[in-house]
């Protein structure tokens, strides 16, 4: 089943459920999905489809800290639960073993030896780790293995 197949299914479940709130978050991961389809004239992959959630992800987080820099924990919570729907949609995380092992791939693939292949020692991670790793911890784990 695909993940557009899944959030069609998921929309269905909460709307029988009558559960608004889960409702309104996968609404706006379908609107969001639909948007990027008719920006970029194309068909999701579940690529694709983990690109969204992801972004929308970091809005909630960011959104998160100033409702709370704000003392607004009601506003927080909120996005805290659309947090909890949306990260239902990403794949299993890689374990820290296995990122040093991709990581220690990339070294040796790349031939990098220094801080100047950086870019390419990310570039060949990026499409590895989409969505199943923080790309900041990776990249400070390759600078200091490149140190």
């Amino acid at each position: 089943m695909s993940l557009k197949e899944k959030l069609s299914e998921d929309m269905k479940g909460a709307l029988r459920a009558k559960e608004t709130a889960r409702l309104g978050a996968l609404r706006l991961l379908l609107s969001a999905v639909r948007q990027k389809e008719i920006d970029e004239r194309i068909e999701l992959d579940d690529a694709g489809f983990v690109a969204v959630v992801e972004k929308l992800i970091k809005q909630r987080k960011d959104s998160v800290a100033q409702y709370l820099a704000a003392a607004r924990q009601d506003l927080a919570d909120k996005e805290q639960d659309e947090i909890g729907v949306l990260t239902a949609f990403m794949p299993q995380p890689f374990s820290e073993e296995e990122i040093a092992a991709l990581i220690q791939a990339a070294l040796t693939e790349t031939g990098a030896t220094s801080a100047k292949d950086m870019g390419k020692v990310m570039a060949w991670l990026k499409p590895r780790l989409a969505g199943r790793a923080d790309m900041g911890t990776v990249s400070a784990r390759i600078k200091s293995a490149l140190a």
